[in-house]
């Protein structure tokens, strides 16, 4: 199962680059860095811990 990269942020809607910087839940709640810092890093879904997600690199 891979993860799921979300393309906005679920808060402010600002777009999220598969290779760049996004943080989630482990529900997979997907938030920019202005966000997440706004929300002391704590989803407001599920008020789990907001963490780095990993970058996805296209493939060659």
């Amino acid at each position: 199962m891979a993860l799921e990269m979300r393309e906005r942020c679920e808060r402010c809607g600002v777009g999220l680059a598969a290779d760049g910087e996004a943080y989630i839940c482990s529900f997979e709640c997907t938030f920019c860095r202005w966000c997440t810092e706004e929300m002391s890093h704590v989803c407001p879904n599920c008020s789990g811990e907001l963490v780095a997600r990993p970058k996805r690199v296209a493939s060659a």
